[in-house]
């Protein structure tokens, strides 16, 4: 039986874990027929143990995206595994502590301008990195927090997401005529590692347990891989610049 993902070549950044939403979209994206490649850092080591639980071998490439350098040779690096790429999936974030937890108000400008450049300019710099491999066109696909909130102890990664949600609009406006789709999925919290990183967490979680229409497990981050999976496929041929909601119907649920 064919997968939606069959002969799709993919780059996969953020697998970090099981419990990483990078882990079941490369995963569901194996079993749906495509080749997979990851990117890693600041341990790729970590990755590569990882990487061994899904159903196929996936390559793992070092990859901080905040360095030119590493950028730079990334399509090299990839073209000599795969040749080409049809997807790229964008599962990248990181803000300092002092930019987390209720200190938002006092948050340095380096520790914002840390957040604001792996959260939401990689974004770009991942795309253009990957862009000479996509000469057929392809999808990239990002994963955010609904950044139409101010939530509890988020802070400074509220308006990472905001930046990235912008960044993800503007690249699909820029890249369609290269018949490339950017669009992202914004998922319910999962008990990932970035997640638990976050101070105060749990009250999140609490968010989702009480106002979810469709029952949430936090530890369950196959959905959210699924919507990646089905964004990165050709059915939805005509889509980009778009925000799916993975989150159980939080998103649309008033007072």
């Amino acid at each position: 039986m064919s997968g939606i993902l069959d002969g799709k070549r993919i780059l996969i950044t953020g697998v970090l874990m099981e419990s990483s939403i990078a882990f079941h979209a490369a995963k569901v994206a194996q079993e749906q027929g495509a080749e997979v490649i990851l990117t890693a850092f600041p341990r790729p080591t970590l990755t590569e143990r990882i990487a061994k639980k899904l159903p196929k071998p996936a390559k793992v490439i070092e990859l901080d995206v905040t360095s030119t350098e590493h950028l730079d040779r990334l399509a090299d690096l990839v073209r000599d595994e795969l040749g080409s790429l049809d997807g790229v999936v964008h599962s990248i974030g990181f803000a300092p502590q002092d930019a987390l937890g209720g200190n938002f108000l006092n948050t340095p400008f380096e520790s914002v301008s840390t957040a604001m450049h792996v959260s939401a300019f990689s974004l770009k710099s991942l795309t253009m990195a990957c862009l000479p491999l996509m000469s057929e066109g392809g999808s990239v696909v990002g994963l955010t927090f609904d950044a139409q909130f101010a939530w509890p102890q988020y802070d400074w990664m509220g308006p990472a997401k905001a930046a990235l949600e912008a960044t993800s609009r503007y690249l699909a406006r820029d890249l369609g005529k290269q018949s490339i789709r950017c669009n992202l999925i914004s998922a319910g919290p999962i008990g990932s590692m970035a997640a638990k990183s976050i101070p105060g967490f749990g009250e999140l979680a609490e968010v989702w347990n009480t106002r979810s229409p469709l029952a949430w497990d936090m530890a369950d981050p196959e959905p959210a891989g699924r919507g990646i999976v089905a964004l990165l496929s050709d059915f939805f041929p005509k889509t980009t610049g778009e925000i799916v909601h993975v989150d159980g119907g939080v998103h649309m649920m008033g007072a």
